[in-house]
């Protein structure tokens, strides 16, 4: 019931009006979305950088009907990545795309075609692309995509996500030499028969993922904010002895900075996951009616920093 009551927010000009005015909206905002512009995801990446820390952009945007919209999304990220070489910002950052903000639901073929101009520029500025994991009905036509331009732009990342029932055998496919594969947990909601409904045993597909990926030749992306995942991850590392320049944690923008900075400090590489756009709207209610648990988790994020 709650998810639907999200869902219809998402769709209401009104509540949309009256959430970008809210003064507790805003905090929402700064804290998790870096702003509106490319100027913005340049000033954010430049302060997480010098942090010591790197990042992925995402520019915000999934519901792509149209070729119109894909062609705008994709001049974005041409934009971006032009901006982060002339920023020497690169190969710190790199970027994050969804394949249905390309033209996926609608047209493979100019996604792909979209997804490669991308790659091609972001090799041209020194750095990479990862190609964003969505619903489980995506999962196939996303890795058959990542395959392909993997063809000729080796370094494209791919995601996987714990709570599918099939990562175990993806990670092990993935977790071959080059291969770069962040792993997270999963926030849609997806059925019993694709998907793991409880979170135990979502986490304890995340840690034979994380086992599978760490024995492997590849180069695993930890995405996660729980401690004991954390801790493992560390723990892991150092059983298969990873150097910390051989894997990396992940975390979202604005989601335990002081944590991200101290496994920086520990000599572990972090990225930060750095969306931003107009969008934003969207993309906070996606994310809460994906997993209405996610409420509570944006509430624990705003009132601490560790």
């Amino acid at each position: 019931m709650l998810r639907s009551v999200i869902l219809a927010a998402a769709r209401s000009k009104r509540v949309e009006r009256l959430v970008e005015k809210a003064p507790v909206s805003r905090d929402v905002v700064r804290r998790f979305v870096a702003g509106t512009t490319t100027d913005d995801a340049l000033a954010a990446t430049r302060e997480l950088v010098a942090d010591g820390l790197a990042v992925t952009l995402d520019f915000l945007g999934e519901d792509t009907f149209t070729a119109e919209q894909a062609t705008a999304t994709k001049d974005e990220y041409l934009r971006l990545l032009a901006a982060l070489d002339a920023a020497e910002l690169t190969p710190e950052a790199e970027v994050s795309l969804k394949l249905s903000a390309l033209g996926q639901k609608f047209d493979e073929e100019l996604a792909l075609a979209n997804a490669r101009e991308i790659c091609a520029a972001a090799m041209k500025a020194g750095t990479t692309v990862t190609l964003d994991m969505e619903d489980h009905t995506t999962t196939d036509s996303t890795l058959d995509m990542l395959a392909e331009l993997r063809k000729d732009f080796p370094t494209t990342g791919a995601v996987l996500q714990s709570y599918l029932r099939r990562t175990e055998a993806d990670c092990r496919e993935l977790a071959v030499a080059g291969s770069r594969v962040r792993l997270c947990k999963g926030a849609y909601k997806e059925p019993e028969s694709v998907a793991y409904q409880t979170a135990l045993d979502v986490d304890k597909s995340y840690v034979r993922c994380v086992n599978t990926l760490m024995s492997g030749a590849g180069y695993p992306m930890l995405a996660t904010h729980d401690p004991r995942l954390i801790t493992i991850g560390e723990d892991r590392s150092r059983w298969f002895d990873r150097s910390g320049d051989s894997f990396e944690f992940q975390m979202l923008y604005g989601v335990r900075p002081e944590e991200q900075r101290r496994l920086a400090r520990d000599g572990y590489t972090v990225r930060v996951y750095v969306p931003y756009g107009t969008e934003w709207y969207g993309y906070l209610m996606r994310r809460l009616a994906e997993r209405p648990a996610n409420l509570g988790f944006f509430a624990r994020a705003l009132a601490t920093k560790k």
